[in-house]
């Protein structure tokens, strides 16, 4: 008996939604890699339970979450030292880091309550494309921004 052909369209969409679970991944590798750099340089030494707890995840999450960053060269472990940032590791969550300090100055400036813009920029920025992230930077710099506004027709 003959396979049935999948439609393109499905192949398209199995396609996206592995990039959604690869866009997935990378975050979830900033999210550790930014948090593991914050706790390292307030001179601790990072647990997995610290991540679990500072996270709101169950230490077997940590867990699995690691053996991948370790397969990916993004953190090392070490019995004395606890968890460690390999080189990559450490620009992963220098990059994060920046791009929340911006999206959140931007929607700060915007007039977004501190605690909401915390939240939305904790999402937005592993989204932001760079130019929109230069453009945030640009408006941040200008002594009384407002948004630039542009005439758009569509039919």
């Amino acid at each position: 008996m003959r396979k049935p052909r999948q439609r393109d369209s499905d192949a398209g969409s199995a396609t996206r939604f592995e990039r959604v679970r690869q866009d997935h991944a990378r975050e979830a590798a900033e999210d550790y890699a930014e948090l593991i750099l914050e706790l390292r340089e307030d001179g601790r030494t990072v647990r997995p339970a610290d991540l679990a707890q500072r996270l709101g995840v169950t230490h077997v999450t940590v867990l699995h979450a690691l053996d991948r960053l370790v397969r990916d060269g993004i953190v090392t472990r070490d019995a004395d030292k606890g968890i460690l940032l390999s080189r990559s590791g450490r620009r992963m969550g220098e990059a994060s880091r920046d791009r929340h300090r911006i999206v959140l100055s931007f929607l700060e400036r915007l007039g977004v309550p501190s605690e909401v813009a915390d939240v939305d920029a904790e999402g937005i920025e592993h989204h932001v494309s760079r130019i929109v992230l230069r453009k945030m930077e640009a408006f941040l710099r200008e002594p009384n921004p407002k948004p630039k506004r542009r005439s758009s027709r569509r039919c």
